[in-house]
């Protein structure tokens, strides 16, 4: 494939609420791109969690590679941004059976049926795939609330809507319901204490939703749209938000806009359940940014941008909770040509802060950088094929072990030994074959 500095490793293997204000953000006009946007909302198939025996397993402390301790303000999430994190668990914790719900696509051609169920082993790394929450339509993206018992999946369609769901010890998850986005395709999530935050990629905007004591959704108490466009005109004639995250501190909010080369900084008035915007940060033109994710000291950010694959650091203030970019450094080696266009899409932080992994989907592999001088810094250090096509989505369990990487093109998803010391992936067996899967939340 033409890799110049960095050797490439062996391969391994319910019911919808309005919103109740719309306000929008100045900017030049843009249109919309359409994504995945048809699925329906049933309880079938729901009692396969109980009569897999997932209900009853312990259900630890989630910790993903993204950001501080969990507290009353910080999600537990599939990906990026300031999800939860702790350090790396031994003993007892890595030999126990975990469980993992996988996200899909329910209407791309081969696609499912809903929330794929799974188990592993941290000191042994491959899935088994335990069956499926049958009826939620195009939940891409997954987060768990900090209580560890209530479940959130988007529903990427044109009448985007979030789920959320009960989950209990011995008994199937009860769904909670379902409350309008109030746009399009919405693609991520998090939990910022009270209230859950989505963005829409296709409407270009941020919806706010308070969370019950039992983690049910209420209508929609904002929705703010992002106005502008970009240099692409076939990725950003319109804005394209693609993640909404909270910072460690849980001060401020950052929405990441692929269609304007933008991130958004947020303050959200948690009496109200209102957005205010602080300020943005532009990218270079035509860039795409896509995800970031802190480093724990809580001072720098990383961020991906789909478009021109690459990747920026990024100083981070936080009393202001602006970024200040760094030069962009490719994904791939320099002189690497991938089979079709990169487009990184995945970036996550091992808990220790030391590397960064990001995935490219046109090169169907995981970039491993070692984190240099404190953070400011980044250095490619290995390139592992991911073990299958078009890896859309990566992420590290809590013990920081494994890394799980899901394949949108090739329905797999599959599993890496992480080395510690070194940041470098082994693959831990084989795939676990799924219709369509492109998020991976391990418990």
């Amino acid at each position: 494939m033409g890799e110049k500095q960095v050797p490439r490793e062996a391969d391994g293997a319910g019911r919808a609420g309005g919103a109740r204000g719309l306000r929008e953000a100045d900017g030049p006009r843009g249109e919309r791109t359409s994504r995945e946007s048809e699925g329906g909302l049933t309880r079938r198939g729901l009692g396969l969690l109980a009569g897999a025996g997932l209900a009853g397993l312990v259900l630890p402390g989630c910790a993903y590679a993204e950001g501080p301790a969990p507290d009353a303000r910080t999600t537990e999430s599939a990906s990026g941004g300031s999800a939860a994190e702790s350090a790396p668990d031994d003993g007892p914790a890595a030999t126990a059976l975990r469980a993992a719900y996988l996200g899909t696509y329910t209407t791309q051609p081969g696609g499912g049926t809903g929330i794929g169920l799974a188990t592993y082993r941290p000191d042994r790394g491959a899935l088994a795939s335990t069956g499926v929450l049958d009826g939620v339509a195009n939940p891409s993206y997954l987060a768990l609330a900090p209580d560890r018992r209530t479940l959130y999946a988007v529903n990427e369609q044109a009448q985007g809507a979030v789920t959320a769901m009960r989950l209990g010890d011995g008994r199937p998850p009860e769904v909670l319901g379902a409350r309008s986005t109030g746009g399009a395709d919405p693609c991520h999530l998090s939990v910022h204490g009270r209230f859950l935050l989505s963005a829409n990629y296709t409407g270009g905007s941020l919806a706010v939703h308070p969370r019950g004591r039992d983690g049910a959704l209420g209508e929609a108490s904002d929705l703010v749209r992002h106005q502008g466009s970009g240099p692409d005109p076939g990725r950003q004639e319109g804005p394209h938000v693609h993640q909404v995250v909270t910072d460690p501190a849980g001060r401020h909010i950052l929405a990441v806009d692929l269609g304007t080369d933008s991130v958004y900084t947020y303050r959200l008035d948690e009496r109200k359940g209102t957005l205010r915007e602080i300020g943005r940060t532009a990218t270079r033109p035509g860039a795409g940014p896509r995800h970031l994710v802190f480093h724990p000291a809580g001072r720098h950010v990383y961020l991906v941008n789909e478009l021109d694959s690459t990747l920026v650091v990024c100083a981070y203030e936080p009393r202001t909770g602006m970024l200040t970019p760094g030069k962009p450094q490719p994904t791939l080696p320099r002189g690497t040509v991938p089979d079709e266009r990169n487009y990184p899409a995945g970036v996550i932080i091992s808990p220790d802060g030391r590397f960064v992994y990001v995935s490219n989907r046109g090169h169907d592999s995981i970039a491993v950088f070692a984190v240099q001088r404190g953070g400011a810094e980044l250095r490619l250090v290995a390139l592992t094929p991911s073990g299958g096509s078009y890896p859309r989505h990566i992420v590290l369990d809590p013990t920081g072990r494994l890394l799980f990487a899901s394949h949108q093109k090739s329905g797999s998803v599959t599993t890496f030994h992480v080395d510690r010391r070194t940041g470098r992936l082994r693959s831990a067996g084989a795939a676990l074959e799924f219709p369509v899967p492109v998020c991976v939340l391990p418990l």
